[in-house]
């Protein structure tokens, strides 16, 4: 269950590697906005190398490729189809399906489709966000982008963001995907600031967060951790619904039904992962 997301440019092997040895569950290799024009050959040709051979360590590599709407897309796309070192491909600016259908059908050409992971960053695909999310078995998650987002509907206050933050979390919710992860917070100094955050960001529904600097991992993994509370009532709801499977009511008053188990479930899920790297 990935809680940690972070992002690496795809010009920088020495940047990647690091990354690689960060403790991250995900290592994304960006292609797009971390990338000048100048370099953007160099990123593919490096990241291409990078994933010929599965990676070494527990970190699955997904990449941002560029815009598909460019011109770089499609070289991305063939650079990187059927690399054994590739765990998923984020798309960003997805606006539709018929985005997510054209990644799908280029992909066919080159072999198997690695999951996919859609970016929201506009008005358009925050309003098409379950039709995105959808669009394809091949898509496994959905995320927002949110500096796009801000620029594209000329938001101001942080609060404005709460609508779409919550759309995508239903959407993926109802598409059957895993919760998405947050956007990157981009003060890699303000690490309080991202910790209250990352509290409000899970209160919406998020699990977990991408980062730009490795010195978020650790806060971000922290907010997302079930509390001892959290996790005794998780274990007190799981055993009573073991031991009287469907709803009914627990001593406290509380009443729990499958989706509630399924919640429980999962908070032991990364109690158990909290365990393992105590």
């Amino acid at each position: 269950m990935a809680l940690t997301w972070l992002y690496a440019p795809g010009d920088r092997p020495d940047v990647v590697a690091k990354a690689l040895r960060s403790g991250a569950d995900v290592v994304l290799v960006d292609l797009e906005d971390a990338v000048g024009p100048a370099r953007k050959e160099y990123a593919r040709a490096a990241t291409a190398e990078l994933l010929a051979e599965p990676v070494a360590g527990p970190a699955a590599v997904h990449v941002r490729v560029n815009s598909l709407h460019g011109p770089l897309f499609a070289a991305d796309l063939a650079a990187l189809a059927g690399l054994p070192g590739l765990g998923g491909l984020r798309l960003p600016k997805v606006g539709s399906p018929a985005d997510v259908d054209r990644v799908v059908r280029v992909l066919r050409e080159h072999g198997d489709v690695p999951g996919l992971y859609p970016l929201l960053e506009s008005a358009l695909g925050v309003e098409n966000a379950f039709a995105i999310a959808s669009a394809d078995p091949a898509v496994k998650g959905i995320a927002l982008g949110e500096a796009d987002l801000r620029a594209d509907l000329g938001l101001t206050d942080e609060e404005a963001l709460v609508w779409p933050r919550v759309r995508t979390v239903v959407a993926a919710r109802a598409a059957g995907l895993a919760p998405p992860a947050q956007s990157v917070y981009p003060d890699v100094r303000d690490l309080p600031g991202l910790a209250a955050s990352c509290r409000r960001g899970r209160s919406l529904g998020f699990l977990g967060r991408a980062a730009i600097h490795p010195r978020q991992l650790p806060v971000i993994e922290r907010a997302y951790l079930p509390s001892a509370p959290e996790i005794a009532a998780a274990r007190e709801t799981v055993a009573a619904a073991d031991a009287s499977p469907g709803a009914l009511a627990l001593p406290d008053g509380r009443f729990i039904d499958p989706a509630v188990v399924a919640g429980a479930r999962r908070v032991l899920a990364l109690a158990a992962r909290a365990e393992a790297t105590a």
